[in-house]
Order: structure tokens, then sequence, then C-alpha cells
């Protein structure tokens, strides 16, 4: 019955969510049957495998575009980009439970962490307001229970905290969806373009409410103040995930209903609140950031601005715009995952490596593990010669274009601000210590190593040889 519904290429437009999918039932049976057998690496290495599987069979889709599953389901290059940049955050951040983490518990986290992934995946295509919800739901259930994994009490009142707030976003977000489907009949996001809409209140009230989900979603002021202190409590390779994988799933939704899900009349006055958002996230993200002691608060807040820049170069909705975005979130991801694995590596004995004052005399003690530092935090700062420079031209190339030149000069502010908070991190790392005690040589890493060096390799590549221009089909 179901065949005769979906022909068999709709079913291989969600081959890598499946395998995906699947490939976490098979770590949870794994570590049912065998028990302390697959270890840790067993768990992380069979999650990894699934992932690259699930990257190389998503690659063969770029430059198909298909509306599958009654409309549910969009399979296009924009689909196919989203989708690696998920699978990228979520291998970079499994990579990091080898160094991280109960070992009893890494087979459940990596389990939860690949069901998670598969929401973001799935929001990557989604072609309607039940594939968005249910995408934004996967994703987010998986991590409610992720962020309460660490041993600590800071951990369960992440969880918590995260729970609660993430649900009354979603409460606004599914009203939204339900004023939508009531104005258009329709939750095809297709059905929203019709120019009938722009004089229906109706219409309005239902994309207000489903924005400000959104914006809850992608952290943006003044719904981002769950951000630092969730990444703060939440196990280390969890706040590496959120920081790129979340982010990732809900852009591409709002990116898709930007670009196509919207009367062409009233788009710009439809859009210009979000806007005002992101331009205002830019500042102050950037200024929250100055003061944090914690690695993870200070990505925490980073983020927030970050996201800002993106929305930046959506603003215009142009072809242009569209590509400057995804090339920035590809940089970001790698950004974020390098500096996270330099954590991991800091880290041991059951306390991560994310306090500032540890990375003192880092320099000195770890030039190695310093230089990355400092490289992927000039990258977040936007200085040259790195992908997060040439992103941010890209970025306000694009918002000129577009003729934002206000969102463009909140952006050089921004980045002037968040200078003073990169700038401090690295200077500490290469200040003398002269009253540090000798401290134990943490052991070897070796995935958190490896994520390091791809993570320095991948952003100098992206920087010598930019895919801007290419970027789409």
């Amino acid at each position: 019955m179901i065949d005769s519904l979906y022909g068999a290429a709709d079913w291989s437009a969600i081959t890598p969510l499946v395998i995906v999918a699947v490939t976490a039932l098979v770590v949870l049976l794994m570590d049912l049957l065998l028990g302390k057998r697959v270890g840790r690496y067993g768990a992380i290495i069979l999650g990894s495998l699934g992932l690259i599987l699930a990257g190389v069979v998503a690659a063969g889709g770029y430059g198909l575009h298909q509306t599958l599953f009654g409309g549910a389901f969009v399979l296009d290059g924009f689909t196919v980009l989203f989708e690696e940049v998920v699978i990228i955050g979520a291998l970079g951040s499994l990579v990091l439970f080898g160094a991280i983490g109960r070992e009893d518990r890494v087979a459940g986290a990596t389990a939860l962490l690949l069901w998670s992934a598969t929401g973001a995946m799935l929001l990557a295509g989604a072609g309607t307001l039940l594939t968005i919800f249910l995408g934004i739901e996967l994703l987010s259930l998986a991590l409610y229970c992720l962020c309460g994994l660490a041993p600590r009490a800071t951990a369960r009142e992440a969880a918590l905290k995260y729970l609660l707030l993430s649900s009354t976003a979603s409460g606004f977000l599914l009203y939204g969806m339900a004023l939508l489907f009531g104005a258009t009949g329709s939750v095809t996001l297709s059905a929203f373009a019709a120019p009938m809409l722009a004089a229906s209140p109706l219409f309005w009230a239902g994309i207000a409410f489903f924005f400000v989900g959104i914006a809850f979603k992608l952290s943006l002021v003044p719904f981002h103040t769950w951000a630092p202190d969730v990444f703060q409590g939440a196990p280390l390779p969890v706040t590496a995930f959120m920081s790129v994988v979340t982010k990732a799933g809900v852009l591409a939704v709002l990116a898709r209903v930007a670009y196509s899900a919207l009367p062409p009349q009233a788009a710009s006055a439809l859009l210009l609140p979000l806007w005002v958002v992101a331009g205002i996230s830019m500042v102050v993200g950037n200024v929250g950031m100055l003061a944090q002691t914690d690695l993870k608060r200070l990505i925490g807040y980073s983020g927030v601005a970050q996201v800002g820049y993106i929305l930046v170069a959506l603003a215009g909705t142009t072809a242009f715009g569209l590509r400057a975005a995804i090339y920035y979130l590809f940089a970001y991801t790698l950004m974020n995952l390098g500096a996270f694995a330099v954590a991991a590596v800091l880290s041991g004995d059951g306390e991560e490596g994310t306090q500032l004052a540890g990375y003192r005399g880092l320099g000195h003690r770890r030039p190695l593990l310093a230089a990355a530092m400092t490289f992927f935090l000039l990258a977040l700062a936007g200085l040259p010669p790195t992908a997060g420079f040439l992103g941010k031209i890209l970025i306000l190339s694009a918002g000129v274009a577009s003729g934002y030149l206000w969102l463009d000069a909140l952006l050089i502010i921004g980045t002037a601000i968040s200078l003073y908070g990169y700038a401090k991190v690295i200077g500490a790392m290469y200040a003398r210590d002269e009253h540090r005690s000798p401290t134990t040589p943490r052991p070897v890493v070796p995935l958190a190593w490896a994520s390091i060096a791809l993570c320095a390799l991948a952003l100098l590549l992206l920087t010598f040889h930019p895919f801007a221009s290419s970027v789409l089909p």
C-alpha cells in the first residue's frame, strides 16, 4: 500500500536519513548484546562509519531537484549541502566522546546524537509544516537527554532549562503553524507564496508566531539567554553538536521559507523584524562574550552573533546571499568543531578543558594546541587569512548588493567588539604564567587530535579554494 503511494525514488531520497537512524539502532543493539566488549571506541567508530556512508550517499543527490512524498520532502542542491553540514557537525562532535564521558554511556550518547542529527537532516529538506515540526522535535528530544549526561548538577539544570524553554518555543511554533494552516488551508510551504495571502491578517500572525519559534531555536536576541547556560552545563561533545547542527537544521528551514514560501509583494515586510533581530544579535552576542571565563559560554554568546552574520547574507533573499550564507556556515562549523576539539585534548580526569584560566601559558606548555586554537579563534573573529574573513567579505558584499547597509554596519561593529573577546584568550595562551605549577601531561587523544588537524586543513582549503561562486547547481 505504502509502496503504491510513493515510488522508489521517494525512498531513495531519504536514504541518508535512514542510514543515520539505523546506525543508531545498531549501536544500541551492539551495546546491549556485547556490553563492555564494544567499548568506547567501538560505538564511536560504528557511528562515524554510518555518518560517512550517509554523507557519501547524500552527495549523490546533488544536482537533482525533486519534490517527494506529496511535497513533504524536497531534494535539491540546497538540501544536500545542509545535510552535509549536519553530517560534518555530527561527526566532529561524535569523535569528542573519545576523550570525554563515562565509557558505559558512550553508546547511548552516540545513538541519541545520531537520532538528533536525523532530525536536523529532515529539516534540511522539509517541504511542509508537518515535516518541519517532526524534524525539530526529533532534533530536540534527543538533545534534552544528551544535555543531562554529564555527572554534575549544572548538566541536569541545563537539560531542564532547555526542555522547558524549548517546549515553550515549540508551542509558539506550533501555534503559528496552526494559524498558517487556517489562512492557507494547506501545510505545504509552496502554498504560502500565493499573492492573495499578503492581505491576510491571519497569515501575518501565523508567520510572526512561526518566526518567534525559529528565533528561539537559533538563539537570537531576545530569545538567546538559554544558550550560554545550556552550553556550559551540557557535556563538551553535546555543546559542540548544539553549536553547529541545531543552527544548520533551523537555518535551512528559515532560508527555504524566506526564499520560496512568502508572498512576493509582502516578503520584505514580513522578514524585516527578523533582520532587525539579527542586527541586534550581532552586537549583543559579541558584547556578552567579553566577560566570559568559560569557553563554552564564550562560544554560546559568539554563536548568537554568528547566526546574525549569516542572516545578513540571507536578508536580500538573493542567490549570491544564499551562497555566501552556506559558505560561512561550512566555515563556522569547522571553526567551532576545531575549538572544541582543542578543549577535548585538554580535558581529563572528569574535568573539561573549557575554563579559560587553564589556557594561560598554553603556548609555552603545548605550542601546537595553542597554535591550533589561535587559528580557530582568528577565524571566528573574521581576521585574514582565514575562511572566516573571506566569509564575512562575502556576507558584506551580499548585504551591499541587497541594500541592507545598516546590517553591514552592525556586522562591522559587532566584529570589532568581538576582537577583544578572542584576543583575550589568545593573549592568555601566550602569556607566561610563572606561578602555575607543572601539570601532568594528558594522555594522547587520537580522535580529538585528528579532528583538530582535519578542521584546520579544511578551513585552509576553504580559504584558498572557496566554493562560494558555485555552491548551488
